[in-house]
Protein backbone atom coordinates (compact mmCIF):
# COMPACT_ATOMS: atom_id res chain seq x y z
CA UNK A 1 0.00 0.00 0.00
CA UNK A 2 1.25 3.44 -0.90
CA UNK A 3 2.92 5.43 2.88
CA UNK A 4 1.18 8.57 1.95
CA UNK A 5 -2.34 7.00 1.70
CA UNK A 6 -1.71 4.58 4.64
CA UNK A 7 -0.95 7.89 6.80
CA UNK A 8 -3.90 9.59 5.15
CA UNK A 9 -6.08 7.03 5.85
CA UNK A 10 -5.15 6.57 9.51
CA UNK A 11 -4.73 10.12 10.31
CA UNK A 12 -8.22 11.00 8.83
CA UNK A 13 -9.43 7.96 10.69
CA UNK A 14 -8.21 9.13 14.42
CA UNK A 15 -9.52 13.01 13.32
CA UNK A 16 -13.15 11.64 12.00
CA UNK A 17 -13.22 9.40 15.15
CA UNK A 18 -12.28 12.64 17.15
CA UNK A 19 -15.26 14.45 15.62
CA UNK A 20 -17.79 11.89 15.92
CA UNK A 21 -17.56 12.55 19.43
CA UNK A 22 -18.88 16.22 19.30
CA UNK A 23 -21.32 15.50 16.02
CA UNK A 24 -25.23 15.19 16.62
CA UNK A 25 -26.56 11.76 17.67
CA UNK A 26 -28.27 11.00 14.38
CA UNK A 27 -25.35 12.06 12.16
CA UNK A 28 -24.71 9.50 9.55
CA UNK A 29 -21.25 8.82 8.63
CA UNK A 30 -20.61 7.17 5.54
CA UNK A 31 -17.87 5.76 3.30
CA UNK A 32 -17.96 5.37 -0.03
CA UNK A 33 -16.38 2.70 -1.15
CA UNK A 34 -15.08 2.48 -5.40
CA UNK A 35 -15.16 6.30 -6.60
CA UNK A 36 -14.79 6.45 -9.84
CA UNK A 37 -18.19 5.64 -12.16
CA UNK A 38 -21.67 5.25 -10.26
CA UNK A 39 -19.57 6.25 -6.86
CA UNK A 40 -19.88 9.62 -8.05
CA UNK A 41 -23.49 9.15 -7.98
CA UNK A 42 -23.18 7.49 -3.80
CA UNK A 43 -21.49 10.74 -3.37
CA UNK A 44 -23.52 13.40 -4.67
CA UNK A 45 -26.66 11.93 -3.04
CA UNK A 46 -25.13 11.62 0.47
CA UNK A 47 -24.27 14.96 -0.14
CA UNK A 48 -27.16 16.48 -0.38
CA UNK A 49 -28.61 14.81 2.81
CA UNK A 50 -28.69 16.60 6.12
CA UNK A 51 -26.75 14.99 9.38
CA UNK A 52 -25.01 12.66 6.82
CA UNK A 53 -21.46 13.01 6.49
CA UNK A 54 -18.68 11.46 3.59
CA UNK A 55 -16.59 10.62 6.16
CA UNK A 56 -14.00 8.26 4.09
CA UNK A 57 -13.50 7.61 -0.06
CA UNK A 58 -11.85 4.24 -0.48
CA UNK A 59 -10.35 3.12 -4.51
CA UNK A 60 -7.41 1.50 -5.56
CA UNK A 61 -6.95 3.58 -8.27
CA UNK A 62 -4.78 6.62 -6.45
CA UNK A 63 -5.65 8.74 -9.45
CA UNK A 64 -9.01 8.41 -9.59
CA UNK A 65 -8.55 8.82 -5.20
CA UNK A 66 -7.51 12.01 -5.48
CA UNK A 67 -9.80 13.46 -7.77
CA UNK A 68 -12.72 12.14 -5.96
CA UNK A 69 -11.21 13.50 -2.61
CA UNK A 70 -11.37 17.31 -3.91
CA UNK A 71 -15.11 16.27 -5.58
CA UNK A 72 -16.61 15.33 -2.18
CA UNK A 73 -14.70 18.09 -0.31
CA UNK A 74 -16.14 20.54 -2.96
CA UNK A 75 -19.44 19.03 -2.47
CA UNK A 76 -19.96 19.07 1.27
CA UNK A 77 -17.04 21.71 2.58
CA UNK A 78 -14.51 18.97 4.63
CA UNK A 79 -12.06 16.54 3.76
CA UNK A 80 -12.75 13.22 3.92
CA UNK A 81 -10.19 10.57 4.96
CA UNK A 82 -8.71 8.47 1.90
CA UNK A 83 -8.23 4.98 1.71
CA UNK A 84 -6.87 2.39 -0.91
CA UNK A 85 -7.35 -0.81 1.56
CA UNK A 86 -11.28 -1.32 2.34
CA UNK A 87 -9.49 -3.64 5.83
CA UNK A 88 -7.78 -0.06 6.81
CA UNK A 89 -11.39 1.97 6.47
CA UNK A 90 -13.32 -0.87 8.20
CA UNK A 91 -10.80 0.25 11.04
CA UNK A 92 -12.93 2.88 12.29
CA UNK A 93 -15.07 2.27 14.58
CA UNK A 94 -16.95 5.63 13.95
CA UNK A 95 -17.74 5.10 10.56
CA UNK A 96 -21.36 3.66 10.09
CA UNK A 97 -22.04 2.59 6.30
CA UNK A 98 -20.37 1.77 3.56
CA UNK A 99 -21.76 2.54 0.33
CA UNK A 100 -20.37 -0.09 -2.56
CA UNK A 101 -19.77 0.88 -5.80
CA UNK A 102 -16.90 -1.76 -7.49
CA UNK A 103 -16.78 -4.41 -9.93
CA UNK A 104 -19.18 -7.05 -9.38
CA UNK A 105 -16.38 -9.49 -7.83
CA UNK A 106 -15.98 -7.80 -4.99
CA UNK A 107 -19.73 -6.83 -4.04
CA UNK A 108 -20.37 -9.51 -1.65
CA UNK A 109 -16.96 -9.90 -0.01
CA UNK A 110 -16.79 -6.54 0.90
CA UNK A 111 -20.43 -6.18 1.86
CA UNK A 112 -19.86 -9.10 4.28
CA UNK A 113 -16.69 -7.41 5.94
CA UNK A 114 -18.66 -4.55 6.32
CA UNK A 115 -20.98 -6.37 8.27
CA UNK A 116 -18.26 -8.40 10.01
CA UNK A 117 -17.51 -4.77 11.06
CA UNK A 118 -20.66 -3.60 12.22
CA UNK A 119 -21.31 -1.38 9.35
CA UNK A 120 -24.78 -1.21 7.46
CA UNK A 121 -24.18 -1.66 3.48
CA UNK A 122 -25.58 -0.35 0.87
CA UNK A 123 -24.40 -2.43 -2.13
CA UNK A 124 -24.17 -1.95 -5.91
CA UNK A 125 -26.06 -3.94 -8.26
CA UNK A 126 -25.71 -7.00 -8.61
CA UNK A 127 -25.20 -7.75 -4.65
CA UNK A 128 -23.02 -10.78 -5.69
CA UNK A 129 -20.81 -12.07 -8.52
CA UNK A 130 -22.28 -15.44 -8.01
CA UNK A 131 -25.39 -17.61 -6.18
CA UNK A 132 -22.83 -18.90 -3.45
CA UNK A 133 -22.17 -15.20 -2.49
CA UNK A 134 -25.92 -14.07 -2.57
CA UNK A 135 -26.57 -16.41 -0.09
CA UNK A 136 -23.35 -15.90 2.22
CA UNK A 137 -24.46 -12.22 1.84
CA UNK A 138 -28.20 -13.01 2.71
CA UNK A 139 -26.97 -14.89 5.63
CA UNK A 140 -24.40 -12.11 6.96
CA UNK A 141 -27.12 -9.39 7.26
CA UNK A 142 -28.76 -11.75 9.30
CA UNK A 143 -26.32 -12.98 11.50
CA UNK A 144 -24.89 -9.34 12.14
CA UNK A 145 -28.00 -7.70 11.97
CA UNK A 146 -27.20 -5.15 9.39
CA UNK A 147 -29.13 -2.95 7.19
CA UNK A 148 -28.46 -3.84 3.29
CA UNK A 149 -29.74 -2.10 0.70
CA UNK A 150 -29.28 -2.70 -2.65
CA UNK A 151 -29.06 -0.57 -5.80
CA UNK A 152 -31.65 -1.34 -7.86
CA UNK A 153 -33.09 1.90 -7.32
CA UNK A 154 -36.23 1.50 -9.04
CA UNK A 155 -37.34 0.07 -5.99
CA UNK A 156 -37.63 3.39 -4.48
CA UNK A 157 -39.44 5.03 -7.45
CA UNK A 158 -42.93 6.15 -6.66
CA UNK A 159 -44.10 5.35 -10.31
CA UNK A 160 -42.42 2.09 -10.74
CA UNK A 161 -44.39 1.16 -6.44
CA UNK A 162 -47.65 2.05 -8.38
CA UNK A 163 -47.17 0.69 -11.50
CA UNK A 164 -46.21 -2.63 -8.88
CA UNK A 165 -49.81 -1.67 -6.73
CA UNK A 166 -51.74 -1.58 -9.97
CA UNK A 167 -50.72 -4.99 -10.82
CA UNK A 168 -51.70 -6.56 -7.32
CA UNK A 169 -55.12 -4.27 -7.72
CA UNK A 170 -55.99 -6.53 -10.65
CA UNK A 171 -55.98 -3.58 -13.21
CA UNK A 172 -54.21 -6.09 -15.93
CA UNK A 173 -56.08 -9.03 -14.57
CA UNK A 174 -54.29 -12.36 -14.04
CA UNK A 175 -50.77 -11.66 -14.52
CA UNK A 176 -48.97 -14.68 -16.48
CA UNK A 177 -45.88 -13.15 -18.43
CA UNK A 178 -43.42 -10.55 -17.49
CA UNK A 179 -40.75 -9.26 -20.00
CA UNK A 180 -37.56 -7.25 -18.85
CA UNK A 181 -36.24 -5.21 -22.05
CA UNK A 182 -32.18 -4.30 -22.15
CA UNK A 183 -31.72 -2.96 -25.19
CA UNK A 184 -28.70 -0.55 -25.51
CA UNK A 185 -26.21 0.15 -27.71
CA UNK A 186 -23.12 -1.31 -26.73
CA UNK A 187 -20.38 -0.57 -29.65
CA UNK A 188 -16.90 -3.36 -29.39
CA UNK A 189 -14.66 -2.72 -26.88
CA UNK A 190 -12.04 -3.66 -29.33
CA UNK A 191 -8.51 -5.51 -28.21
CA UNK A 192 -6.32 -4.35 -25.82
CA UNK A 193 -2.86 -6.36 -24.76
CA UNK A 194 -1.33 -6.92 -21.43
CA UNK A 195 1.05 -4.04 -20.42
CA UNK A 196 2.60 -2.56 -16.79
CA UNK A 197 0.35 -1.89 -14.03
CA UNK A 198 -0.40 2.11 -14.80
CA UNK A 199 1.39 4.20 -11.51
CA UNK A 200 -1.08 4.55 -8.70
CA UNK A 201 -3.22 1.64 -9.09
CA UNK A 202 -3.20 -1.34 -7.10
CA UNK A 203 -3.93 -4.21 -9.50
CA UNK A 204 -3.63 -6.88 -6.96
CA UNK A 205 -6.30 -5.21 -4.43
CA UNK A 206 -8.36 -4.66 -7.66
CA UNK A 207 -7.92 -8.39 -8.57
CA UNK A 208 -9.12 -9.15 -4.80
CA UNK A 209 -10.65 -12.72 -5.25
CA UNK A 210 -10.30 -13.26 -8.87
CA UNK A 211 -7.59 -15.21 -10.88
CA UNK A 212 -4.30 -13.58 -11.23
CA UNK A 213 -4.59 -11.73 -15.00
CA UNK A 214 -1.72 -9.83 -16.47
CA UNK A 215 -3.09 -6.46 -16.79
CA UNK A 216 -4.93 -4.70 -19.57
CA UNK A 217 -7.14 -1.81 -19.98
CA UNK A 218 -10.05 -3.61 -21.46
CA UNK A 219 -10.14 -5.73 -18.58
CA UNK A 220 -10.16 -2.62 -15.97
CA UNK A 221 -12.63 -0.21 -15.35
CA UNK A 222 -15.84 -0.20 -17.05
CA UNK A 223 -15.42 -2.72 -19.57
CA UNK A 224 -14.56 -5.43 -16.64
CA UNK A 225 -18.51 -6.11 -16.84
CA UNK A 226 -17.94 -8.17 -20.42
CA UNK A 227 -14.97 -10.38 -18.53
CA UNK A 228 -16.50 -13.68 -16.90
CA UNK A 229 -13.94 -13.14 -13.82
CA UNK A 230 -15.52 -10.18 -12.96
CA UNK A 231 -18.76 -9.30 -14.31
CA UNK A 232 -21.94 -11.13 -15.64
CA UNK A 233 -22.15 -9.39 -19.17
CA UNK A 234 -25.60 -7.08 -19.80
CA UNK A 235 -28.06 -8.98 -18.04
CA UNK A 236 -25.89 -8.34 -14.94
CA UNK A 237 -25.31 -4.62 -15.33
CA UNK A 238 -28.01 -2.61 -16.92
CA UNK A 239 -30.58 -5.45 -16.64
CA UNK A 240 -30.07 -5.99 -12.90
CA UNK A 241 -32.43 -2.98 -12.68
CA UNK A 242 -34.94 -4.83 -15.43
CA UNK A 243 -35.13 -8.23 -14.03
CA UNK A 244 -35.79 -6.93 -10.29
CA UNK A 245 -38.47 -5.02 -11.89
CA UNK A 246 -39.73 -7.97 -14.00
CA UNK A 247 -40.12 -10.16 -10.69
CA UNK A 248 -41.40 -7.72 -8.50
CA UNK A 249 -44.26 -6.86 -10.98
CA UNK A 250 -44.59 -10.62 -11.80
CA UNK A 251 -44.23 -11.50 -7.69
CA UNK A 252 -42.49 -14.56 -8.57
CA UNK A 253 -39.35 -15.70 -6.63
CA UNK A 254 -37.48 -18.80 -8.05
CA UNK A 255 -38.16 -20.89 -11.12
CA UNK A 256 -38.13 -23.91 -11.82
CA UNK A 257 -36.50 -24.09 -15.16
CA UNK A 258 -34.09 -21.88 -17.15
CA UNK A 259 -33.24 -21.64 -20.79
CA UNK A 260 -30.55 -19.19 -22.17
CA UNK A 261 -29.72 -18.54 -25.38
CA UNK A 262 -27.49 -16.28 -27.07
CA UNK A 263 -23.90 -15.14 -28.12
CA UNK A 264 -21.35 -12.39 -28.71
CA UNK A 265 -22.46 -10.96 -32.15
CA UNK A 266 -20.49 -8.57 -35.26
CA UNK A 267 -17.38 -8.01 -33.21
CA UNK A 268 -13.94 -9.40 -32.69
CA UNK A 269 -12.53 -8.22 -29.76
CA UNK A 270 -12.07 -8.97 -26.06
CA UNK A 271 -15.46 -9.65 -25.04
CA UNK A 272 -16.52 -12.72 -23.36
CA UNK A 273 -19.78 -12.16 -21.97
CA UNK A 274 -22.90 -12.67 -24.79
CA UNK A 275 -23.80 -8.97 -26.21
CA UNK A 276 -27.22 -10.95 -27.01
CA UNK A 277 -29.25 -12.89 -25.36
CA UNK A 278 -32.79 -14.05 -24.35
CA UNK A 279 -33.59 -16.30 -20.96
CA UNK A 280 -36.63 -18.06 -20.35
CA UNK A 281 -37.50 -18.30 -17.32
CA UNK A 282 -40.80 -20.93 -15.97
CA UNK A 283 -42.49 -20.07 -12.40
CA UNK A 284 -44.68 -22.59 -10.18
CA UNK A 285 -45.66 -20.45 -7.35
CA UNK A 286 -49.69 -20.86 -7.09
CA UNK A 287 -50.05 -20.79 -11.04
CA UNK A 288 -48.04 -21.16 -13.84
CA UNK A 289 -46.21 -17.80 -14.76
CA UNK A 290 -43.14 -17.04 -17.17
CA UNK A 291 -40.69 -13.91 -17.62
CA UNK A 292 -38.76 -13.26 -20.66
CA UNK A 293 -35.56 -11.73 -20.41
CA UNK A 294 -33.35 -9.69 -23.96
CA UNK A 295 -30.87 -8.25 -24.00
CA UNK A 296 -29.86 -6.21 -27.36
CA UNK A 297 -26.57 -4.44 -27.94
CA UNK A 298 -27.20 -2.75 -31.28
CA UNK A 299 -29.72 -0.86 -33.41
CA UNK A 300 -33.08 -1.85 -32.33
CA UNK A 301 -36.84 -0.72 -32.14
CA UNK A 302 -38.47 0.20 -29.19
CA UNK A 303 -40.87 -2.03 -27.70
CA UNK A 304 -44.51 -1.16 -26.05
CA UNK A 305 -43.55 2.60 -26.28
CA UNK A 306 -40.61 2.02 -23.92
CA UNK A 307 -37.29 4.56 -24.88
CA UNK A 308 -34.71 6.18 -22.69
CA UNK A 309 -35.60 9.10 -20.89
CA UNK A 310 -33.31 11.65 -22.90
CA UNK A 311 -35.43 10.06 -26.17
CA UNK A 312 -39.32 10.70 -24.07
CA UNK A 313 -37.59 14.04 -23.34
CA UNK A 314 -36.72 15.17 -27.06
CA UNK A 315 -39.38 12.84 -28.71
CA UNK A 316 -39.45 9.10 -30.33
CA UNK A 317 -36.25 10.06 -33.02
CA UNK A 318 -34.82 7.79 -35.80
CA UNK A 319 -32.21 5.64 -34.09
CA UNK A 320 -32.73 5.61 -30.80
CA UNK A 321 -30.47 3.87 -29.21
CA UNK A 322 -32.00 2.52 -25.78
CA UNK A 323 -34.72 0.37 -24.66
CA UNK A 324 -34.70 -0.23 -21.31
CA UNK A 325 -37.76 -0.85 -19.37
CA UNK A 326 -40.63 -3.79 -18.80
CA UNK A 327 -43.46 -5.18 -20.34
CA UNK A 328 -46.16 -7.58 -17.90
CA UNK A 329 -49.30 -9.17 -19.48
CA UNK A 330 -52.61 -10.51 -18.06
CA UNK A 331 -56.02 -11.44 -18.80
CA UNK A 332 -57.22 -7.95 -19.01
CA UNK A 333 -54.53 -5.88 -20.45
CA UNK A 334 -50.89 -5.11 -20.24
CA UNK A 335 -48.52 -3.00 -18.52
CA UNK A 336 -45.65 -0.88 -19.45
CA UNK A 337 -42.86 0.60 -17.68
CA UNK A 338 -39.22 2.55 -18.09
CA UNK A 339 -39.57 5.70 -15.62
CA UNK A 340 -43.13 6.25 -15.72
CA UNK A 341 -45.77 3.36 -16.69
CA UNK A 342 -48.60 3.00 -18.62
CA UNK A 343 -52.01 0.70 -19.09
CA UNK A 344 -53.83 -0.80 -22.16
CA UNK A 345 -56.51 -2.53 -20.95
CA UNK A 346 -59.26 -5.14 -23.14
CA UNK A 347 -58.60 -6.13 -26.48
CA UNK A 348 -58.96 -2.51 -27.84
CA UNK A 349 -56.25 -1.80 -26.29
CA UNK A 350 -57.71 1.14 -24.42
CA UNK A 351 -55.73 3.54 -22.20
CA UNK A 352 -55.97 2.96 -18.98
CA UNK A 353 -53.84 4.42 -15.63
CA UNK A 354 -50.22 5.68 -16.14
CA UNK A 355 -47.80 7.99 -14.38
CA UNK A 356 -45.78 10.07 -16.67
CA UNK A 357 -42.10 10.33 -16.16
CA UNK A 358 -41.22 12.60 -12.90
CA UNK A 359 -37.86 14.33 -12.30
CA UNK A 360 -38.54 13.03 -8.82
CA UNK A 361 -37.79 9.33 -9.24
CA UNK A 362 -37.45 8.38 -5.35
CA UNK A 363 -33.96 8.30 -3.67
CA UNK A 364 -32.64 4.47 -2.68
CA UNK A 365 -29.73 6.51 -0.70
CA UNK A 366 -32.23 8.55 1.25
CA UNK A 367 -34.28 5.19 1.80
CA UNK A 368 -31.18 3.96 3.31
CA UNK A 369 -30.15 6.39 5.86
CA UNK A 370 -33.73 6.09 7.02
CA UNK A 371 -33.77 2.25 7.46
CA UNK A 372 -29.98 2.82 9.20
CA UNK A 373 -31.66 5.69 11.38
CA UNK A 374 -34.44 3.54 12.18
CA UNK A 375 -33.15 0.09 12.77
CA UNK A 376 -36.00 -0.99 11.09
CA UNK A 377 -35.61 -3.40 7.94
CA UNK A 378 -38.87 -3.18 7.21
CA UNK A 379 -37.89 0.28 6.08
CA UNK A 380 -35.55 -0.99 3.65
CA UNK A 381 -37.37 -0.21 0.22
CA UNK A 382 -34.65 -2.59 -1.73
CA UNK A 383 -33.51 -5.07 1.22
CA UNK A 384 -31.06 -8.25 0.27
CA UNK A 385 -33.99 -10.55 0.52
CA UNK A 386 -35.26 -8.99 -2.65
CA UNK A 387 -31.78 -8.83 -4.32
CA UNK A 388 -30.92 -11.61 -4.13
CA UNK A 389 -33.58 -13.71 -6.34
CA UNK A 390 -33.12 -10.72 -8.82
CA UNK A 391 -29.27 -12.32 -8.68
CA UNK A 392 -29.82 -15.78 -8.39
CA UNK A 393 -31.99 -15.38 -11.87
CA UNK A 394 -29.32 -13.58 -13.30
CA UNK A 395 -26.57 -16.40 -12.72
CA UNK A 396 -28.89 -19.02 -13.65
CA UNK A 397 -29.36 -17.89 -17.04
CA UNK A 398 -25.20 -17.09 -17.40
CA UNK A 399 -25.07 -20.91 -16.56
CA UNK A 400 -27.19 -21.91 -18.69
CA UNK A 401 -26.29 -20.14 -21.71
CA UNK A 402 -22.34 -21.30 -21.16
CA UNK A 403 -23.58 -24.78 -20.54
CA UNK A 404 -25.88 -24.58 -23.55
CA UNK A 405 -28.76 -26.44 -22.16
CA UNK A 406 -31.75 -25.95 -19.85
CA UNK A 407 -31.36 -26.23 -16.18
CA UNK A 408 -33.87 -27.06 -13.76
CA UNK A 409 -33.55 -25.81 -10.20
CA UNK A 410 -35.56 -26.40 -7.10
CA UNK A 411 -35.71 -23.75 -4.93
CA UNK A 412 -36.33 -25.91 -1.63
CA UNK A 413 -32.41 -27.30 -1.70
CA UNK A 414 -30.89 -24.16 -4.39
CA UNK A 415 -29.67 -26.62 -6.38
CA UNK A 416 -29.93 -27.85 -10.24
CA UNK A 417 -31.60 -31.31 -10.36
CA UNK A 418 -29.39 -33.91 -11.36
CA UNK A 419 -26.99 -30.99 -12.95
CA UNK A 420 -24.03 -31.11 -10.99
CA UNK A 421 -21.74 -29.34 -13.74
CA UNK A 422 -24.04 -25.93 -13.49
CA UNK A 423 -23.85 -26.66 -9.46
CA UNK A 424 -20.11 -26.49 -9.34
CA UNK A 425 -21.01 -22.83 -11.69
CA UNK A 426 -22.47 -21.69 -8.68
CA UNK A 427 -19.04 -20.52 -6.94
CA UNK A 428 -15.81 -20.35 -7.74
CA UNK A 429 -11.77 -21.10 -6.62
CA UNK A 430 -11.26 -17.66 -4.50
CA UNK A 431 -7.67 -16.30 -4.45
CA UNK A 432 -6.35 -16.05 -1.25
CA UNK A 433 -6.91 -13.94 1.27
CA UNK A 434 -9.82 -12.48 -0.45
CA UNK A 435 -12.19 -15.47 0.46
CA UNK A 436 -15.97 -15.60 0.88
CA UNK A 437 -16.66 -17.04 4.06
CA UNK A 438 -19.69 -19.80 4.27
CA UNK A 439 -21.99 -18.41 6.95
CA UNK A 440 -24.96 -20.53 5.16
CA UNK A 441 -25.17 -24.18 4.45
CA UNK A 442 -25.03 -24.55 0.83
CA UNK A 443 -25.02 -28.45 0.42
CA UNK A 444 -28.55 -28.40 -0.35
Amino acid sequence: MNRRYFLMGSAGALATFKGAQASPNDTVRVACVGVRGQGQSHMRAYAKMQNVEIAALCDVDENILEQRLKDAEGLTGKRAAAFVDLRKLLEDKSIDAISIATPNHWHALQAIWGCQAAKDVYVEKPCAYNIFEARQLLAAATRYNRMIQHGTNARSSPAMQQAVQKVRDGVIGAPYMSRGLCYKWRDTIGRAPAEPVPAGVHYDLWLGPAPKRPFTRNRFHYNFHWFWDYGNGDIGNQGVHQMDAARWLLDVKYPTKVTATGGHFMFDDDQETPNTMVATFEFDEGSRKILVFEVRHWITNSEADILSVADKMSGPAAGSHATVGNVIYGSKGYLSSANGFETFLGKEQQPGPKAEVAEERGNNWANFIQAVRSRKHSDLNAPIEEAVPSAVLIHLANISYRLGRSLHFDANTMTCSGDDEANHMFTRDYRAPFIVPTLADTTG
